[in-house]
This record gives C-alpha cells, structure tokens and sequence, in this order.
C-alpha cells in the first residue's frame, strides 16, 4: 500500500514528462521524417550537409568551444582560491554563483548589448585610455562574451564542487613526501577533479552549441548559428519539417555530449549538489 501511495505521488510529474518532454520528441520526429503531405523522407535530415547548415553548425561548433575553454580557464584557478578557504557555510559560495541567474535572462544579455555597443562603457574606458573605438557589437566575440558570462556558473559549480572534495590531509601528505606545488596539481588535483571539469565542460558546451538569442541580441543577426537556422525555419520560414530535421541532428549532439559525461562521471563527482 504505502509503495501505491509514492507511485500515485510520482504521477503528476509522469504526467509532465508525456506532455512536455515525450509528445513534443515524437512531433519534431515526426516531422523531421515527413514532407509536407505527410511521406516519409530523409531529406529534411540530409539538409544538415548544405553549405549554408554546415557553416553555421561548424561556427556553433567553434563558438561553443571557445566559450567552454574560456569558461575552464577562468573557473579552474577561481575554484582554486575557493576551495583553499574553509567557510563556515560552503552552501553560501553556492548562493554567490548562482545569485546572478536570478535576474532575467533577457535582461543581462541587453546589459552586454549596452555595455559593447560603440558608445558603451567599453569602448568609453578604450577612449579614455587612448586605445580608440573597437567594434564588438554584432561579431562573434560579442556573442562569446555573453555566452562566457551567462554560462560561467555552470563551469564553476561543478569544478568547485569537486575541489572541496579533496580532504587537506590528501595535499598535507602529498608535501610531506616531498611534492611540489605543481606536481600536488598535475598528480592529486587534476586528476581528482577531472569528472568535475568534464561535467562543466558538457554544462556549459550544450547550451552554448544550441543557443540562439545571444547571438541574435549580441549578434545582430551577422552571427548565424545553428540555432538561429533552425529558429527562423520555425518561425519566420514556417518549414517546420525542415527545422525538425535541423532539430534532430542537433539533438545528437547534445545526446553524444551526455553520454561523454556519463562515461567520464560515473561516481556524479562533479554534477552532486551541496
């Protein structure tokens, strides 16, 4: 009776699975395999290997690995710090990462927009230095900032998260037998900490590689990535079989990133919440 009653509590979320995860995978498949008047088609995937797909995945492909490996290197030596101060409430460094997600989404990437448009505080501090104007707005760097600060968080959580991990006496001994700094970091925290870097690396790749609204907001539409193709197919060119077939080859992408995580972080070192 009382295993009843949990499954009864866990139909309400069954529920939302099929509504809003399930249905909507079987449409887009749906139309990614027919054509208009319904046969059955690979066209619509096959698309994927037009000059013009094949630009704008190879660019999202580029943007999004220069996001990821900026990211790392900003967050690896941040966790450092972090990790070597004992707080009383370690949840509260949490608290910090997250706190700027509370503002709205929209909102902090049209701070970007201000902040690097020609007149923008940027270039105002590049004038009164003496450097000139430099255009950022409407270019790939544009959109790379602002994907680097919307996913940063996700890179810090979970290399922090797995840096804490690592107990003092581990370092303490490490130096007792006679390493040294780096030798502590290539041969104890590197490795300890390597299912937290491939856990950022994933978090902060997939929505790079998908996003869209950055790169229309900070891009000006001259940034045509993935997501942007498929986004107009569905809403201003209204081929959605084409865009479903975009969506699919997308779509394996991001379950071929999953699956690399799931490999490289059995034991969840680097995804655990505090």
């Amino acid at each position: 009776m009382y295993k009843l009653k949990k499954q009864f509590l866990a139909g309400p979320y069954l529920i939302w699975m099929i509504g809003f995860i399930l249905l909507p995978l079987a449409f887009i498949l749906y139309y990614a395999l027919t054509t208009s008047d319904g046969a059955f088609t690979f066209s619509n995937i096959a698309a994927i290997a037009d000059p013009v797909h094949v630009k704008s995945i190879v660019l999202s492909l580029k943007l999004g690995a220069i996001c990821t490996l900026v990211c790392l290197v900003l967050s690896y030596p941040l966790c450092m710090i972090l990790s070597t101060f004992r707080f009383r409430h370690q949840s509260f460094v949490v608290f910090l990462f997250i706190l700027p997600m509370w503002m709205n989404f929209m909102l902090r990437i049209l701070a970007w927009r201000l902040l690097l448009s020609n007149n923008g505080i940027v270039n105002s501090i590049f004038a009164a230095v003496g450097v000139g104007h430099i255009k950022m707005l409407n270019t790939p760097t544009a959109v790379v900032f602002g994907m680097v600060y919307d996913f940063l968080p996700f890179m810090i959580l979970p290399i922090y998260n797995s840096m804490v991990r690592i107990k003092p006496e581990t370092l303490e001994a490490a130096r007792d037998l006679g390493a040294g700094n780096f030798t502590i970091l290539v041969k104890i925290i590197f490795p300890l900490t390597l299912s937290g870097i491939i856990s950022g690396v994933i978090m902060v790749f997939v929505p790079a590689l998908t996003s869209f609204v950055i790169s229309d907001l900070l891009g000006g539409g001259k940034v045509l990535l993935i997501g942007n193709v498929i986004e107009q197919e569905f809403m201003q060119g209204t081929n959605w079989h084409l865009g479903s077939g975009l969506s699919v080859v997308l779509m394996l992408f991001v379950i071929a990133s999953m699956a690399l995580m799931n490999v490289f972080d059995k034991d969840g070192g680097g995804t655990a919440v505090w």
